[in-house]
């Protein structure tokens, strides 16, 4: 009992922390390009974990669903399949036909519009805008790859499709398929901070708080 007196506290602290990264917000390091150029390598993204849902802390298990992801959304899921947490976009909401070629986007029979082109040595950066979205993405500037383009899909009842907005260099729902409404854990407005891995580490300025 003495050693529970003196150390209740911290216990208690490590039980709100537990409790409030596990079931209200967190944060998560990117550690990865495939959501280039809105998130970079080293930025720590904050997760908002009661966008969708109340889930019970450490679970999946939803206690109160507050509403679904919508169209344009950066999510963070638990994928089974890549058996890691994953950062995306959605593109493809429930009931909706999606198709690419060559990294041009129909949505229900609508395509996507692309602007404010800029070419770089080994990329190219534009603007996709659907409505409900706008966005910058990266694609890979010699003709592309394997990931450019898909057939017309129809997204399943309760699932997703995702993009990485670094379309040619990232393992999304054209490699793992469409992601089930129960896997996702929140969603992603802002950075927290960013670490520069090519400067090193040091944190990058224009990333603290930035808006994603």
């Amino acid at each position: 009992m003495t050693l529970w007196r003196e150390y209740r506290g911290f216990v208690l602290f490590i039980a709100l922390m537990v409790v409030f990264r596990s079931a209200l917000a967190d944060w998560n390091v990117v550690p990865s390009g495939s959501m280039k150029p809105t998130i970079l390598e080293g930025d720590r993204i904050l997760v908002n974990k009661l966008a969708y849902d109340l889930h019970v802390p450490l679970t999946h298990v939803s206690l109160h669903r507050f509403g679904d992801p919508e169209r344009g959304d950066i999510v963070v899921f638990d994928s089974k399949l890549a058996d890691t947490r994953l950062v995306k976009r959605v593109i493809g909401l429930p009931g909706d036909t999606v198709s690419m070629r060559d990294n041009r986007l129909v949505i229900n029979g609508v395509e996507a519009g692309y602007s404010d082109r800029i070419r770089r040595a080994d990329a190219v950066f534009e603007t996709e805008s659907y409505p409900g979205f706008s966005h910058r993405i990266e694609i890979a500037r010699a003709g592309g790859s394997r990931l450019s383009s898909f057939a017309p899909v129809v997204v399943p009842e309760d699932h997703y499709l995702v993009l990485g907005d670094n379309r040619d260099n990232s393992a999304d729902s054209r490699v793992y398929g469409f992601v089930p409404r129960g896997e996702i854990v929140g969603n992603a407005k802002r950075t927290v901070l960013s670490l520069d891995y090519d400067n090193y580490y040091i944190p990058r300025a224009d990333r603290f708080l930035h808006p994603l």
